[in-house]
């Protein structure tokens, strides 16, 4: 299995994180970390040092940040992740976060930087991972211009069925976190949709599946448990599918 998007350089797992990596490694073939600020890359850079091979990065700016950030912080955000491009496996995640962000000031900086994270994943030839909350179809319309992008995927998808069929026949992927465990209306999503285009991710440290526990990259197994028993086949078809999908998109 694969956790294709969590946040283990958070400080929450400064107290214990080689527990929490070593219970990721005993179960898992491989995370991978998403930057989602300026020092959550640098992080995830130092961190990636400590576990190589099995931690990859994914280098962004979340949309929420986007959308009240320093002009100067975004541009070191771009400069740092040019300079380290080479050490990461996606960019993002980035994208567009209509649910916390209700201001159209503030609306309108997200789109601005989603658009140069886009022009980056085009430019580089990289999966862009996307955060889409309450703007998966604007986030889809502007990616969808871009068929020289190899790859997008939408993480801790959320959305309705209808624009996850859009999605899925544009190519893009799918990513379902450790939610899919106890929500109704993300396990009527998944009921029909194909494995050849889902991912399996925990976006820890949030959306536990455990009461009173925080969440963590070794959870992703319940995803991949719910996967097989809402579409009623073997744990171990959805573990290779979803695996096979994220050694694909991101080379590793």
């Amino acid at each position: 299995m694969i956790d294709v998007h969590c946040h283990v350089d958070f400080k929450g797992y400064n107290k214990n994180r080689e527990e929490v990596m070593q219970r990721a490694k005993d179960k898992l073939n491989g995370i991978i970390n998403s930057g989602a600020s300026l020092g959550g890359n640098r992080r995830t850079l130092k961190y990636m040092e400590n576990y190589k091979g099995f931690m990859h990065a994914s280098l962004g700016f979340h949309p929420v940040n986007a959308s009240k950030a320093d002009s100067d912080i975004i541009e070191r955000v771009f400069d740092e992740i040019n300079e380290n491009i080479d050490e990461a496996v996606a960019i993002g995640e980035s994208g567009l976060d209509f649910h916390e962000v209700t201001d159209l000031e503030g609306r309108r900086r997200q789109i601005k930087v989603f658009s140069r994270f886009i022009n980056m994943a085009v430019e580089y030839e990289m999966p862009l991972i996307l955060h889409v909350r309450d703007a998966e179809n604007r986030a889809f319309e502007m990616v969808k211009k871009h068929s020289s992008i190899p790859d997008v995927v939408f993480h801790c998808y959320g959305g309705d069925l209808e624009t996850a069929e859009k999605i899925i026949e544009e190519g893009y992927y799918l990513s379902f976190s450790t939610i899919l465990s106890f929500s109704d209306h993300h396990k009527e999503l998944v009921k029909d949709l194909p494995l050849s285009n889902l991912l399996t991710e925990t976006d820890s440290p949030y959306l536990s599946p455990f009461k009173g526990k925080r969440n963590e990259p070794s959870f992703v197994e319940e995803v991949v448990k719910t996967l097989a028993e809402v579409k009623s086949i073997p744990i171990r078809e959805v573990d290779r599918a979803t695996e096979k999908n994220a050694r694909k998109i991101f080379g590793i």
